[in-house]
Order: C-alpha cells, then structure tokens, then sequence
C-alpha cells in the first residue's frame, strides 16, 4: 500500500507522541472514522465514545502500523470496527444466544430498499438490536463471514446467521410500517 511523504511525517510524530500529529491524524480521519462509529451504535454519544476509545488505541499502537499490509485508513478502520465491538460487547448485558444452524433468510425487496435516501435506511438500521446491528453492519457492510464475525463477537457462527436473519426480519418489519413494501 502506498504511504505519502506527509502520511509518513504523520506516522513518526504520532509514535514520538507529538500532540500536533495527533491532532492532525484525528482531523484527517474524523468523518470517515466517525461514519464507521456511528453504524454500529445507536447513539452519537456512544459512536463519540467507540471514535475516542479508537483513536486512542491508534496512537498506542501507531508503532506497529505496517504500510506493506495496509493503507492507513484501511488499519485505522479495523481498529474501529474492533473498538465499536468491544464496546457493544460490554454494554449488551442480555444478548440472546440461540444456535441456529440454518436461519431462515427474510425477503426484502430491492426496489423498497431503492426508495430509501441513505439516512432513511441508516435511521432503520439504527433501530435494530445492538448485537443484530452488529452482525448487520459487519456482514452486509464491511463483508465479513459469519465465521470472521463469530470470532471477533465472541459468538457462533450459527448465532451470527441467527443476528443476520433477526435483522432482515426487523428490516422488512420496518419497511411495512413505513408502507415502502
């Protein structure tokens, strides 16, 4: 992956803990971060939280970014997505665990999903059960397997598909209460 000269001098300041790299990397990375935050809460107060708790470990562990793996970005949202699952997992204080080998898989029409504008469709997803949001936004979203998600949730890879499931389920329910479907 390609690293400018100023990604570089950013890098460096940021491992000396020079508060103005800091600074700038948090700048940079602000509204892309936070838009990534903000899909797996419910709350801005909390998508602020995962963001802070992120960029925090991104200046701890800046020392082992490697550009020949990743982009910049690419590493900063991993750290992310991974800062906003701890903090589901430890505010989700009941999830429900069911194994489900095979979850039926609930049919939402395309076309209803067209009619949505983005905030529309992301006021819905926000909806959604915290773990089933999740789920949702890891697999549909960010493209990992059920498998990927059941490790890094700490769940089965059934309870995944079941989360999986639930939110296209939810989905469609919403969709009917708005007369989309």
């Amino acid at each position: 992956m390609n690293s400018t000269a100023a990604d570089i001098d950013l890098i460096n300041g940021c491992i000396d803990n020079d508060r103005k790299a800091q600074e700038s990397l948090y700048k940079q990375f602000y509204v892309s971060m936070m838009s990534v935050c903000i899909r797996y809460t419910h709350i801005e107060d909390d998508a602020i939280e995962v963001l802070h708790n992120g960029f925090l470990k991104v200046y701890k562990n800046m020392h082992r970014f490697d550009p020949l793996k990743a982009s910049l970005y690419t590493w900063i949202r991993s750290i992310m997505i991974h800062s906003a699952i701890d903090f589901i997992r430890q505010n989700t204080r009941h999830s429900r665990q069911l194994e489900l080998g095979q979850a039926a898989e609930p049919y939402i029409d395309s076309e209803a999903i067209d009619k949505l504008n983005a905030q529309e469709l992301l006021h819905l997803v926000r909806k959604l059960p915290p773990a089933t949001q999740t789920v949702f936004n890891l697999y549909i979203i960010e493209g990992f397997t059920h498998k990927e998600i059941g490790i890094m949730m700490g769940i089965s890879e059934g309870t995944s598909k079941w989360h999986l499931s639930e939110a296209r389920r939810l989905m469609q329910k919403f969709l009917k209460t708005l007369h989309v479907v």
